[in-house]
C-alpha cells in the first residue's frame, strides 16, 4: 500500500508518479480530499485533546483550593464529547481512505521508463545464441501432440479449456525442472520451504492480490481460502505481522507451488498450448530485506534466474518493464523472455520486481531498527515458470523427428 503520510505530505510528487502507472485523475481527487479531510480532523482532535488534558489538570487545583468546578466541569465534558465526535469523523475517514488506497499500485521507481504497454518495454541485454534448425522447427502443442505427450483434449475432458494432461517423458520433465531449479536456487542460498497451497483474505491482500484482483482467483466455497496465484503470496506472508531481527536479513527463500489463475483477462490470447493455463507449476525466489539491501538482492534475483535459463542452454533477453506494463505491487521489474523456435520469438518466462515497502507496509513486515520498527522491503521472481520452461526445452531441443534431447543438467533428474 502507498505510504498515506507520504501522500499528505507531498500530494503533487505522488500524484504525478501514480500518473505514470495509469491511476484515474479521480482517484487522485478522492484521495487527496479525503486525506486532507482526515489529516484536518486529526489536527483538531488532537487539539481538543490537549485542551481536555489542560483543564483536567486544573481540575484539580480547583478541587484542591476548594473552587466551583461545576463550570470546568461542564467545559471538561463538553471538550470529551467533541474529542469522541471527532475520533469517530476521523476513523471513518481513515478506513475509507485505506479502502481506497489498497487499490491504487505501488509508485514506479524513476529508473523505470514511460509507456503504455508491452511494446514500449526497454530490452537491457540479449543472452545466449539462438539455436539453428535444418529444418522447420515446430511448436510444442505439435511436437506434444506427435507422442501424446501433452494431452490437451483429456485435459479439457477432466476440467475446461486451459487445462493440460502430461504423459510419460512430458511429466517426467515437468518433475525433473521443478527439482533442478530448486537445487540452483538453494545452491545460490534461497532457503527451500513447502507451503500451503491455499491462502486466506488477510494474506492475500498484504501482497496486493486482494482487493483489485479478486475476480483472478479461485474461490473455494464456503471457505476463507483462495488457491493461491503465485507462491509469492505465501512466502511473503510468512512474515506477516511480524518484527524480524536485522541480523537476519536478507531473507532469501524459494519454493515449488502449483499456481491456480483465471486469467480473467486473457480472452482469445494463447488459447493453444502451455503459455497460458489455469493450473501451472512455478518456482519462485522470494527476498525479505532492509531498504538498503534490496538493490543488490534485486540484482541477485536477475541474475539467478538469468544463469538458470543459462544453464539450460536456452537464449533469452533481460527487459526493463515500461509504466504501462509494471504489476500492481512493483516499484520496478525486470522480465525475462526466452526464445521459442517454434513461435520465432521471444516469451516471457520470469518477472523479477522489487516492491519496495508497498507489501510490507500492508502485510506489516517490520524489522528492528535499534529502538525502532522499521518496514522491510520485498522482492518476489519467478525462478522459474516450468511450464514455460518445458516448452522452451521442447521447441529448442527438438529434432527433426519430433524427438526431444534432454539437456545435459537434467539428465539426472530424469
Amino acid at each position: 500500500m502507498i505510504d498515506i503520510k507520504l501522500l499528505q505530505r507531498d500530494f503533487e510528487n505522488v500524484a504525478t508518479a501514480l500518473t505514470r502507472k495509469g491511476v484515474e485523475e479521480n482517484v487522485l481527487n478522492d484521495l487527496k480530499a479525503i486525506s486532507e479531510d482526515a489529516k484536518l480532523r486529526r489536527q483538531k482532535m488532537e487539539s481538543v485533546t490537549a485542551e481536555q488534558n489542560k483543564l483536567s489538570k486544573e481540575f484539580g487545583r480547583y478541587k484542591k483550593e476548594k473552587l466551583d468546578i461545576a463550570p470546568l466541569q461542564a467545559s471538561i465534558n463538553e471538550l470529551k464529547s467533541n474529542k469522541q465526535a471527532l475520533e469517530d469523523e476521523v476513523r471513518v475517514l481513515e478506513e475509507k481512505l485505506t479502502s481506497i488506497a489498497l487499490g491504487v499500485p505501488n509508485l514506479p521507481d524513476d529508473c523505470v521508463p514511460d509507456g503504455a504497454d508491452e511494446e514500449e518495454n526497454v530490452v537491457l541485454e540479449t543472452i545466449g545464441e539462438k539455436p539453428k534448425f535444418s529444418f522447420e522447427p515446430k511448436e510444442h502443442w505439435d511436437l506434444g501432440e506427435l507422442d501424446g505427450s501433452l494431452d490437451f483434449q483429456r485435459g479439457v475432458k477432466l476440467a475446461k479449456s486451459r487445462f493440460v494432461a502430461m504423459r510419460g517423458q512430458a511429466a517426467k520433465l515437468e518433475r525433473a525442472l521443478i527439482n533442478y531449479m530448486l537445487d540452483f536456487n538453494s545452491k545460490r542460498g534461497f532457503e527451500e520451504w513447502y507451503v500451503p497451497f491455499m491462502a486466506n483474505t488477510n494474506t492475500l491482500q498484504g501482497t496486493g492480490q486482494l482487493p483489485k484482483f479478486e475476480d483472478d482467483l479461485f474461490k473455494i466455497d464456503g471457505e476463507d481460502l483462495y488457491l493461491i496465484p503465485t507462491a509469492e503470496v505465501v512466502l511473503t506472508n510468512l512474515y506477516n505481522d511480524e518484527i524480524i531481527p536485522a541480523e537476519e536479513l536478507p531473507l532469501l527463500l524459494t519454493s515449488y507451488t502449483p499456481c491456480f489463475r483465471k486469467e480473467a483477462g486473457s480472452a482469445g490470447r494463447d488459447t493453444r498450448g502451455l503459455i497460458r493455463q489455469h493450473q501451472f507449476d512455478k518456482v519462485e525466489m522470494v527476498a525479505i530485506t532492509k531498504p538498503d539491501q534490496s538493490q543488490e538482492v534485486f540484482d541477485k534475483m536477475v541474475n539467478c534466474a538469468s544463469e538458470l535459463l543459462t544453464s539450460l542452454g536456452l537464449a533469452h533477453q533481460k527487459v526493463q518493464l515500461c509504466t504501462g506494463d509494471l504489476g500492481f505491487s512493483a516499484s520496478t521489474t525486470i522480465d525475462l523472455e526466452v526464445w521459442l523456435p517454434g513461435q520465432n520469438k521471444y516469451r516471457e518466462i520470469s518477472s523479477i520486481s522489487n516492491t519496495k515497502e508497498f507489501q510490507s507496509r500492508r502485510a506489516k513486515i517490520r524489522f528492528k531498527d535499534g529502538k525502532k520498527n522499521v518496514l522491510t522491503h520485498t522482492l518476489n521472481g519467478s525462478s522459474l515458470a516450468v511450464g514455460r520452461t518445458l516448452v522452451a526445452i521442447m521447441e529448442n531441443y527438438q529434432n527433426e523427428d519430433g524427438s526431444i534431447t534432454i539437456p545435459d543438467v537434467l539428465k539426472k533428474y530424469m
